[in-house]
């Protein structure tokens, strides 16, 4: 026994592991396991200690990357702030109550303008409620209205935050107006007043990660446009300390898990050198950090899959460090119940409670791969920001549309790499159920409106007007933020299958030939049906096919356009060829695909003996399926 405890594992080098390797690859470089990301980051194979530049800090200290606090959540738990729905302020209160019974711990809800034109006071939302929970509200353009009505209780008393980020909400509306970023300072000094303990200056770049924006791109614009409110703020004569203790981020976290964690971390980092080039105290150079889990991501269909997005992503989160978190409801984008909302907070609370989450200061900490990808995402960041700096400011760049344009890139790789299923997206590009019900979309987002009056007059009992930002004829309009999921463009094709299954009285199909033995032709079988359900399209397979009658049988049998052979390449050597070239002539109106990918010489046959399109695993599904649905469904049209 006492030999064992001697023993020892020799050491060993990373080119020793290279080495390894590289033999086990067979010939090909260890770089050829690196991955790029959206963030143009190259991921390596394997992270050592010689990857980390610069040797990680204790948390609450120095660059802020490990959190703003000491002892991280074990003395500064995360609050839970789910966003309540509801239709009444008599429903939202009960609902608020019943939440903070259950675990919630801040008070959160969408702030409207029906909100305030109810005839119960809104200020009995808050009661004894306001008092004891802190506040998490992106109050959007309603900001005056809001704060006047909490202003009737102990306002000292009032923490967390309700705030207001203008320019996040310009570029969601697609118009500014010069005169209300002046306004909105003087009641953002005037809240300072009101509620001592109030955050109310919120830089969201949520609209911009919802849009496509990579992690980069998302830091760069949270710097930028607290650089901008900073300096908005200064020129008021406001102290540098004060502004920064009003001040608040708030981020949605997509489904990359560890850039994701990487990014929360940069964004202290970041800001740290921001408020230290300003002369801010070091104790003063943290923040506070506000996380919601990304509405991109999130699907229509399968939607329960979207339970485990919302866990990876709010675990991130907590991860990254945060102050706030909201969990969204798996069926958010059709409109959450109470069930749904329920296992929203639960998420939240099984992090908590059964992983023990609330009780760690950065697990994340001295991981080599973290650390490199928060330095590395970091910088990359920085030289983001000073491109919109250059560029003449973060309202300058959205005014022009270099922002929109750089986003628009991004997103445009997400799209196309869903398209071919580079990305996947389970239950809509790949094990779509054709089965389940379709939801009905939740109704339009409703318009965006302002406060005309200041937070003073308010205050001092006037009737609050608003004005719908893009009636505002002082404003100055401009490309308004694509909004776009990553599923939606899925979801409009199963949207036109359904809507042809309705003209024509049953579902699109598309029939597989399949030839040879069940062995020689079920892997592209099941290929071909899980392409072709994303698209809301049924596969319907025939008997093994040995023979170009029993083919022409099949064929006569099915009432569908569109055919598909399946089969390995020897089938479609030694029989294919002959029962296309045969059903072709019999059915010259049909149209038929292959599945796979012949050589070079091999798709010229094809293509002559009548072959439409090659499908195989680099195939753009999207367009493949779109240009066939758009084909059911002239047929569908000219038969009706």
């Amino acid at each position: 026994m006492e030999d064992l405890r001697n023993q020892s594992f020799p050491s060993k080098t990373k080119l020793d592991w290279k080495a390894k390797a590289e033999e086990s690859l067979k010939g090909k470089k260890v770089e050829s396991l690196q991955s790029p990301t959206y963030e143009n980051i190259i991921l390596k194979p394997l992270y050592s200690k010689e990857d980390q530049k610069t040797p990680s800090e204790y948390p609450g200290q120095s660059d802020f990357r490990r959190g703003t606090f000491p002892l991280g959540y074990v003395m500064n738990d995360w609050k839970v702030a789910q966003r309540i729905s509801y239709s009444t302020i008599h429903e939202l209160r009960e609902k608020l109550i019943s939440a903070v019974s259950k675990g919630q711990t801040a008070i959160s809800f969408e702030v409207s303008k029906a909100l305030f034109e109810s005839d119960a006071d809104v200020a009995s939302l808050f009661m004894d409620l306001a008092e004891n929970f802190p506040i998490a509200i992106d109050s959007k353009g309603l900001q005056a209205a809001l704060l006047a009505k909490l202003s009737k209780g102990n306002n000292e008393k009032i923490t967390g935050y309700i705030g207001t980020d203008p320019i996040s909400l310009f570029g969601e509306e697609g118009n500014f107006s010069k005169e209300l970023l002046p306004a909105w300072v003087e009641n953002i000094k005037t809240a300072e007043k009101v509620f001592p303990n109030l955050r109310t200056i919120l830089i969201n770049t949520s609209i911009y990660q919802n849009s496509g924006a990579n992690a980069v791109q998302e830091l760069g614009i949270a710097a930028a446009t607290g650089v901008f409110y900073l300096q908005q703020f200064i020129e008021s004569g406001m102290k540098l300390e004060k502004i920064l203790s009003k001040m608040i981020f708030q981020f949605s976290i997509g489904s990359n898990f560890f850039m994701e964690i990487a990014k929360l971390r940069a964004a202290r980092m970041i800001w740290s050198r921001i408020a230290e080039a300003y002369g801010a105290h070091k104790n003063n150079r943290g923040i506070e950090i506000a996380a919601e889990t990304s509405t991109f991501t999130k699907t229509i269909y399968d939607p329960h899959v979207n339970l485990l997005r919302a866990g990876n992503e709010a675990f991130a989160a907590v991860i990254g460090g945060i102050q706030y978190l909201h969990v969204g409801a798996f069926d958010e984008i059709t409109g959450p119940n109470s069930f749904s909302e329920r296992i929203a907070r639960n998420t939240q609370l099984i992090l908590k409670n059964e992983a023990h989450l609330k009780n760690i200061i950065d697990p994340a900490g001295g991981s080599w791969y973290v650390e490199e990808l928060t330095t590395e995402l970091a910088e990359k960041a920085w030289e983001f920001f000073q491109q919109i700096e250059i560029n003449g400011g973060i309202l300058k760049v959205l005014q022009t549309g270099w922002l929109q344009n750089e986003i628009a890139t991004v997103r445009n790789k997400r799209m196309k790499d869903s398209f071919t299923r580079k990305q996947s997206i389970v239950g809509t590009n790949v094990y779509a159920n054709l089965d389940e019900t379709v939801p009905a979309l939740i109704k339009e987002q409703e318009a965006a409106y302002l406060v005309s009056q200041s937070l003073e007059d308010v205050l001092n009992g006037a009737e609050p007007q608003f004005l719908q930002m893009n009636k505002i004829e002082s404003a100055i309009e401009m490309n308004p933020l694509v909004k776009k999921r990553l599923a939606e463009p899925y979801e409009e094709l199963r949207k036109k299958a359904k809507e042809i299954e309705g003209r024509s009285s049953s579902k699109p199909i598309m029939s597989m030939i399949c030839l040879g033995e069940l062995k020689q032709y079920k892997a592209r079988f099941d290929f071909m049906r899980g392409f072709v359900s994303a698209g809301g399209i049924n596969a319907v397979g025939s008997e093994p096919i040995f023979s170009k009658e029993s083919a022409e049988a099949f064929v006569a049998s099915q009432e569908t356009q569109h055919f598909c052979l399946c089969g390995d390449n020897e089938q479609y050597e030694t029989i294919g060829h002959e029962i296309l070239l045969f059903i072709k002539a019999k059915f010259p109106d049909k149209l038929f695909y292959l599945a796979g990918l012949p050589d070079q010489d091999q798709q010229v046959q094809w293509n002559h003996e009548g072959i439409e399109e090659f499908v195989h695993v680099k195939s753009n599904c999207y367009e493949t399926l779109s240009h066939i649905l758009t084909e059911m469904e002239v047929r569908a049209d000219a038969k009706a």
